[in-house]
């Protein structure tokens, strides 16, 4: 503190860290970038693709149950790869 003409002054000086401090690097096994993920994905859009296919060739009851049991496994194997992705 100093004076100066009846009014007082306070200097007070801030000081911030000019360095950060070094973490460790973080190890993440990168689990969707295996390629086996991309080939059921891709096996499972062929079986819906196939199933989609399947609908307009004829309109019976074999082809229509052969295109909702051909979309049916192939939502099945896509849901089940895109959560083994996430886990």
């Amino acid at each position: 503190m100093f004076f100066d003409n009846k009014f007082i002054f306070v200097h007070k000086q801030i000081t911030m860290a000019n360095s950060t401090e070094q973490r460790p690097h973080v190890s993440t096994d990168n689990n969707a970038n295996q390629t086996h993920y991309y080939v059921t994905l891709l096996i499972a859009i062929a079986f819906g693709l196939a199933g989609t296919f399947f609908r307009f060739i004829q309109d019976s009851f074999l082809f229509t149950s052969i295109s909702n049991i051909l979309l049916i496994i192939g939502s099945f194997i896509a849901f089940r790869t895109v959560f083994k992705i996430m886990k």
